[in-house]
């Protein structure tokens, strides 16, 4: 039984959950003012120290801000490039042609699987949302069944694959194989990608309605004619070296010596942010100087970029604050308790631990990374497969994405969605990603 206290917190975050969504929805009241509002009223009620919660509230902003900013601004000048190159009408082309118009869902989801293997979600979005958009245009597809394959396979691989860092962890703490964990990963995430991706899409997208005016699509949608494009490996080069310079920091020690320069080098450049400032460089190079544009011109179109991205940032720091306001309340550690007191399967135990944590934090490598270090110490003495708890919690990480998400207003504000539509659409799509991983490491649980 839960005790007084931490019912009326898990009330309280309930009720201030549900006033976010009608006071946006509904009234249509600026989200940043209602999260704002919100929050601070949540902090006052839960009886944190009045001068605590403004502090709390912008730490929780300045913590989540200081890394997807970055990767959001950087991201979207790499997809203003790409745009106004023809870079990205280049890759929509060859990937239409490839699959056919009526699979192009199909391809997004792969290409959201390769893309996200060795990139958090935040990077592999900004870095394909230029494609997805460009080919919803030419294929005359809705953009829900062109992007949610794509997002389901960029949080598939985040939460439950190996070398993503809340993973890494897990697989850590838990004393698992990696080899093993990446294996039993892939086996479980296709039919889950899958599952959430192209057959949920192909179900919902006749249910959402989105309006055609996109401010943020229409300055990555460009008419370029097919002779003035660049070549598809020139633009598939640009869009993978990131990619590539993370995946080789990631790796790093296991081919140069630890602590050596070279060694701290490699470590820096694979870091998201760095690695997308490379990124962008390249691109005003590669799909702006050898496109024939200006220094004037790059630089005009890096700065019409960023306009757009204010509101998703305000939107995304704003979630972090509500997150961090209700950690800092104790609401989380009360969502943890019950979890504890729950006597259940370790697999489904980590697994609850891992969604209480992430319905109150907002954040999949959070949950992960507290669930694994909660459950590890009780798991060793369980006999089940620390691969498959690996799982078990990285499923557990993904449940219902909402307004505490920064992952949330990203696709809310780059698709052009209501909060309504981005719940029926990405939140859902989040949970059946979550419930399905776990139901299949069951049953692999069975099985092996």
């Amino acid at each position: 039984m839960l005790n007084s206290h931490d019912a009326f917190l898990l009330i309280s975050a309930l009720v201030a959950v549900i006033a976010l969504v009608v006071l946006i929805a509904r009234f249509k009241i600026n989200p940043f003012v209602v999260l704002m509002t919100v929050s601070l009223s949540l902090g006052v009620v839960t009886g944190m120290p009045l001068p605590a919660i403004v502090k709390s509230f912008e730490t929780g902003v300045g913590g989540t801000l200081g890394h997807i900013a970055i990767i959001v601004a950087l991201g979207t000048m790499m997809g203003k490039m790409m745009a106004e190159s023809g870079g990205a009408d280049r890759i929509a082309h060859t990937l239409i042609q490839l699959f056919g118009e009526q699979r192009v869902p199909w391809a997004m989801m792969v290409v959201g699987l390769l893309v996200g293997l060795p990139v958090f979600f935040e990077v592999g979005f900004v870095l394909l949302v230029p494609i997805a958009f460009n080919i919803a245009r030419r294929t005359n597809t809705p953009l829900t069944l062109v992007g949610l394959p794509m997002v389901a396979g960029l949080s598939v691989v985040h939460g439950l694959v190996p070398p993503h860092p809340a993973a890494m962890l897990a697989v850590t703490a838990y004393n698992a194989d990696i080899g093993r964990t990446v294996l039993y990963a892939l086996l479980v995430g296709t039919p889950t990608a899958i599952l959430a991706g192209p057959l949920y899409a192909r179900a919902i997208a006749p249910h959402i309605q989105l309006d055609p005016h996109n401010p943020i699509a229409d300055q990555f949608v460009e008419e370029t004619s097919r002779e003035n494009m660049p070549s598809f490996s020139l633009t598939l080069a640009t869009i993978l070296l990131p990619i590539v310079l993370m995946l080789v920091g990631s790796w790093a020690d296991a081919f140069t010596v630890p602590q050596t320069r070279i060694n701290g080098v490699l470590h820096l450049l694979g870091s998201a942010d760095i690695a997308l400032l490379v990124g962008a460089g390249v691109s005003f190079v590669t799909l702006g100087k050898m496109r024939g544009f200006s220094r004037e011109t790059i630089q005009k179109f890096a700065d019409e970029s960023l306009a757009p991205t204010a509101t998703i940032l305000l939107l995304i720091g704003a979630g972090g604050g509500f997150g961090r306001i209700l950690q800092d309340s104790g609401t989380s550690q009360a969502i943890i308790n019950l979890a504890l007191r729950a006597h259940i399967s370790i697999l489904f135990s980590a697994w609850l631990v891992a969604a209480l944590v992430r319905l109150a934090t907002g954040s999949a490598t959070v949950a992960m990374t507290m669930a694994a270090g909660i459950i590890a110490p009780v798991a060793l003495h369980t006999g089940v497969r620390p691969e498959l708890l690996t799982i078990a919690t990285g499923a557990g990480s993904l449940v219902f994405s909402h307004v505490n998400d920064g992952g949330f207003w990203m696709v809310k504000e780059y698709f052009g969605m209501t909060i309504t539509q981005t719940m029926k659409s990405w939140s859902i799509c989040e949970t059946i990603i979550s419930v399905v991983a776990l139901l299949l490491a069951l049953l692999l649980s069975v099985i092996i």
